[in-house]
């Protein structure tokens, strides 16, 4: 006689595999959007197969279905972001919480100091800026909104690891290294050696990210208490001494405060 084995309401091992596989392929997609997201330029794919450690014909599947979606538009032989990021880039702007209430307070910062001020959320081992109000004298360099930066440099991303314990630095600082931002001999060591102090709740930077500019930064608190914004006063050298940009930490603080105010008080 046949029996049949009572169901546990758990999915089997079979009814999972395919799942997994499906999560792996889909991970396996973003990570190749990532990579053309943080691209200066096309790229070939050969340099998004290296770039990603996939095979090629695995890279080129995952091209094509971001490109039958519009993530992804082909020239020639070179890839870049499509155009169906920005639908999804103007719902950001205009319905996020953290952009919406930062807009204010980032006037009101850059007003108040006659610094640029920006806003920068964490994203994995990157941070992202989200906002900027520019100050009384244009900073050297082009960032648009949604440039993915490196967390171990500039004051911005430094205070967001500030008080990382040495085991998720050596993460960063791997994860740093693999994307380029840093140089294959950069340690664990090294990028201790840039951070404030883990109880310092401000950090400051000159010529890390880019030369010619200072800034500094301070995390905006959550309500877990972790580091995954920070709002940061920048400038010229030229325009501003160190005294300047350091003496608008107090107004930073503030900015800080009423945003996690506005952000607890909403569905963030």
């Amino acid at each position: 006689m046949m029996t049949t084995q009572a169901s546990t309401g758990e999915p089997t091992p079979d009814e999972t595999a395919p799942k997994a596989s499906n999560m792996r392929s889909l991970s396996r997609a973003l990570e190749v959007f990532a990579e053309l997201q943080r691209a200066e330029r096309p790229q070939r794919l050969s340099d998004l197969a290296r770039s990603c450690g996939m095979s090629l014909p695995t890279t080129l599947r995952i091209l094509r279905v971001l490109q039958d979606f519009g993530m992804v538009s082909q020239t020639d032989k070179s890839y870049r972001v499509g155009p169906a990021v920005l639908p999804a880039a103007r719902s950001f702007l205009e319905n996020n919480p953290l952009v919406v209430f930062s807009r204010p307070i980032l006037q009101q910062l850059a007003t108040q100091t006659g610094l640029t001020a920006s806003l920068y959320t964490r994203l994995g081992y990157e941070r992202i800026l989200v906002a900027r109000v520019d100050g009384e004298a244009p900073l050297r360099y082009d960032l648009p909104l949604g440039k993915r930066l490196p967390l171990t440099s500039g004051a911005g991303g430094k205070i967001l690891i500030a008080a990382t314990p040495p085991e998720e630095l050596r993460e960063v600082v791997r994860f740093a290294v693999a994307a380029g931002y840093e140089p294959q001999t950069f340690t664990v060591e090294e990028l201790q050696s840039r951070l404030p102090d883990s109880t310092a709740d401000f950090a400051y930077s000159a010529d890390e990210r880019a030369t010619g500019v200072h800034s500094a930064a301070v995390a905006v608190p959550d309500r877990a208490g972790r580091r995954t914004e920070s709002i940061a006063l920048t400038s010229p050298v030229e325009a501003a001494t160190e005294a300047t940009v350091m003496a608008g930490v107090p107004e930073l603080r503030r900015a800080a405060a009423r945003l996690a105010e506005l952000l607890e008080g909403s569905v963030y």
